[in-house]
């Protein structure tokens, strides 16, 4: 395994991530995600989605670079998942920002448009297993 295995993924706008169900089905769900440099992608996502429900349950994910729609244009990473909060979470929202920018603040006003706010979202962390 190489020293940052995410690394190859650094330059992609999206990647299809998938969790899995209680009875081990995987959903695709293409998703904007950022590498942090430490062999780590952090994401988001609202705290009532299913992701993150199924994440819950299991927090083993596969993923791989995509386009938008969540079509896989690459290899298949095995990951697995963890909630993150407190300074992690305000240091994967920079970055996320940083990454995005225009498009991250424009997603954030239309989010806050609906009526959602910042503490409706969940940031996620993922590692390579194996």
């Amino acid at each position: 395994m190489s020293s940052n295995l995410f690394s190859t993924l650094t330059k992609e706008q999206f990647i299809a991530l998938t969790t899995f169900r209680k009875t081990g089905v995987g959903v695709l769900t293409p998703v904007w995600f950022v590498n942090d440099g430490e062999n780590r992608l952090v994401i988001f996502t609202g705290k009532s989605s299913g992701k993150v429900k199924r994440l819950r349950n299991n927090p083993r994910v596969r993923l791989a670079p995509s386009d938008a729609q969540g079509k896989p244009r690459g290899a298949t990473i095995q990951a697995r998942a963890r909630f993150i909060e407190g300074d992690a979470a305000t240091r994967a929202l920079e970055l996320l920002k940083h990454k995005y920018g225009f498009q991250f603040t424009l997603i954030e006003w239309v989010n806050k448009l609906r009526g959602g706010s910042p503490v409706t979202r969940v940031f996620i962390e993922i590692v390579p297993v194996g």
